[in-house]
């Protein structure tokens, strides 16, 4: 059996609030915040700061072009 991962076409959106001082700051802890959770790279889609913090979208990618494609050669979970 594959792992959903293995599914994914290129990347998985994660979106969210950040408490923070800047933007600044929300750009970095949103790269630390991919890295923990495993992903190796991330770009960020979208960044506004009001109030306490940032408002985030990071896209982090599983696959970028020219990688090895879980999904093109095996059992693709159902």
């Amino acid at each position: 059996m594959s792992k959903v991962m293995d599914n994914i076409m290129d990347a998985l959106d994660l979106e969210t609030f950040l408490v923070c001082g800047s933007e600044e700051e929300g750009r970095r802890l949103t790269l630390q915040m991919v890295k923990e959770l495993g992903f190796k790279d991330a770009d960020i889609v979208f960044i506004q700061f009001q109030g306490p913090g940032v408002r985030v979208r990071a896209r982090a990618y599983v696959h970028r072009s020219g990688d090895v494609y879980g999904w093109l050669g095996g059992e693709v979970v159902s």
